[in-house]
């Protein structure tokens, strides 16, 4: 009988998966936290604030 029984199979890919998802939060968390980008996350955070006449005429 082969070793893989769907038991095993679900175990690797809820493993996978929460490594996988991991990464990819680090990666994005990195990229937030990451000094060459905070000038520019400082000023798109400000852009909803800004005095802007936006008009449907």
């Amino acid at each position: 009988m082969s070793g893989l029984t769907y038991e095993t199979v679900a175990k690797f890919a809820q493993q996978g998966g929460t490594l996988y998802f991991a990464a990819i939060f680090l990666a994005g968390l990195a990229y937030a936290l990451w000094p060459k980008n905070g000038e520019t996350f400082s000023r798109l955070a400000q852009l909803p604030l800004e005095d802007a006449e936006l008009t449907n005429d």
